[in-house]
């Protein structure tokens, strides 16, 4: 289905409220709810999925935008999760070459210790990450020295520097790559609406019935009856549960992920950084991405569930001194352009309180209340694909659905994706990802100028006509990424882009409410918590 003929939003909440019945409802527009609505699409269920905000508006937009088999599961020993992730890596790379590609990284390792013990340590262990990968490696892993590091990626401290390991893995925009699920899973046939919320579930003799919808741009509430229901809330699935009168516990422990932005002269050149092992145990990325730098993450326990969490000042200072000790340019808060948190959904131990995240498992779970409804929770980006299979493989198991046969999405090419042997374009008209640029949208009227560099107002329409934007934050966040590039910058263009979906959608928009709305988030992503008393 071409992007001509993709389906309007109303014509897709007309068909929530045409069909008289689901095989499947999914409640969560992230990377796993959508994964599922593709999937069961793809194997001819009747599937329709709804999401209260917009898709990846939650922990799906927040990642380090990394397609990886996790280097970090793999010095835990965690050999399934990091096979399976290495696999589901290469699957994505050729479904999705114009949002996923592979991506360098630097090791570096300093001092004698560092020349003697820990780049042989690694390079060992990233030798294994090679194997592991097998015929599906993206470029062989390489013991370099430091004048040939340093040539490689000219921002790292010299100082000290004893070589690096060059290893391979994968990178992708989260928020892009999830919208071109959801428009797959609109292609073949799934009704995926965004800003609808699932407000109650419908039992009839103990078992789930239906969903209760509220369509937020109409204000129209309707019951979708389906025979199963998935619920891929994310962090937030635990409220869900309790719609559904489950047991008390919850089954998500939240971690909190902050990343910060900096200009990409902080870290030239084309690899990202690796430090393995950092002073609260995780790693730490500085991470090439979309002419800017990206530095993160963290991983602290968070009991709220706000859409929009801010960090902690320990958690800025960490970053910047953590990159400061491996870049020349050392970082300071007048260098953010950009903080966004994420809050990942990890699985909580049973009868547990885990004060320390890190300890937990990222792999998924897949729950079935004895309602019939079915949670999943966990899990990371580049595994929504398996994730998704293992979740219709549960509802199938237990009676909820149809049996059909695994691997619809194997080589289910995502909406955007070149034809075999065309160059790799992004799938939004003019927009620059990883140095490829698609032609402009001739087909549309107005206005063709740039509002900034690699955004313009055929973007801004095309965003809202085939991509289903419906607010400033819509277009600047996630169909554009500028909100998490510099968010100043992005503050400075809203009223013009509001302008732009005011033509598009009508009286239905409210232009003040959604320039309101997107300045206070603007300024939450520049809005740093004050520095510790000196």
């Amino acid at each position: 289905m071409s992007a001509a003929q993709q389906p309007a939003r109303r014509d897709l909440a007309r068909m929530l409220a045409q069909v008289l019945a689901w095989d499947l409802v999914v409640i969560g527009g992230g990377a796993t709810g959508l994964g599922v609505a593709l999937d069961a699409a793809a194997r001819g269920l009747s599937v329709a999925l709804v999401e209260a905000e917009d898709f990846a508006k939650g922990t799906s937009s927040r990642a380090t935008k990394l397609v990886h088999g996790g280097v970090r599961y793999l010095a835990q020993g965690n050999l399934k999760l990091v096979r399976e992730a290495l696999r589901e890596r290469a699957i994505l790379l050729r479904n999705a070459p114009h949002l996923v590609q592979p991506l360098p990284f630097l090791l570096p390792v300093y001092g004698a210790r560092g020349r003697w013990f820990d780049q042989w340590f690694y390079g060992s262990g990233l030798m294994l990450y090679d194997l592991l990968a097998g015929r599906q490696r993206q470029g062989r892993t390489e013991f370099l020295g430091a004048d040939a590091a340093v040539h490689l990626a000219p921002g790292l401290q010299v100082r000290g520097l004893a070589g690096a390991v060059r290893y391979w893995d994968g990178q992708f925009d989260d928020a892009r790559l999830a919208l071109a699920l959801a428009r797959t899973a609109i292609a073949r046939g799934a009704s995926v609406l965004n800003h609808c919320a699932a407000v109650g579930l419908m039992h009839e003799g103990g078992r789930i019935a239906g969903v209760e919808v509220e369509d937020r741009e109409s204000g129209r509430r309707l019951v979708l009856r389906t025979r199963c229901v998935v619920n891929a809330a994310g962090v937030w699935v635990d409220a869900v549960r309790r719609m559904d009168r489950a047991p008390r516990g919850n089954l998500v422990a939240p971690s909190q992920g902050v990343h910060v932005v900096v200009d990409r002269d902080f870290l030239p050149g084309g690899h990202a950084i690796l430090v393995p092992k950092t002073e609260d145990g995780r790693v730490l990325f500085a991470v090439p991405w979309l002419g800017k730098t990206i530095l993160g993450t963290t991983d602290t326990p968070r009991n709220d569930l706000a859409i929009e969490p801010e960090p902690f000042r320990e958690e800025i200072d960490f970053i910047l001194a953590e990159a400061s000790r491996y870049l020349v340019k050392a970082p300071t808060r007048a260098d953010i352009r950009s903080v966004w948190v994420g809050l990942r959904p990890l699985v909580k131990p049973p009868n547990e309180d885990p004060g320390d995240t890190k300890a937990l498992s990222r792999e998924h779970a897949v729950l079935v209340e004895r309602s019939g409804l079915v949670t999943v929770t966990g899990g990371k980006w580049t595994t929504y694909r398996s994730m998704a299979e293992d979740v219709l493989a549960h509802c199938m198991a237990n009676g909820l659905l149809p049996g059909r046969p695994p691997g619809a999405t194997a080589a289910l090419p995502l909406v955007g994706a070149p034809a075999a042997g065309e160059r790799p374009l992004s799938d939004a008209p003019g927009l620059h990802l990883y140095g490829t640029e698609a032609p402009m949208v001739q087909s549309l009227p107005g206005a063709q100028h740039e509002l900034v560099p690699g955004l313009s107002e055929a973007m801004v329409r095309f965003a809202v006509r085939y991509e289903y934007a419906r607010t400033v934050e819509d277009v600047l966040a996630r169909r554009s990424r500028l909100l998490f590039l510099d968010a100043r910058l992005a503050a400075s263009i809203a009223q013009r882009v509001a302008g732009v979906l005011a033509q598009e959608l009508g009286d239905g928009f409210d232009g003040a409410k959604s320039l309101r709305e997107f300045g206070q988030l603007a300024e939450r992503y520049t809005r740093l918590p004050p520095q510790a008393a000196q």
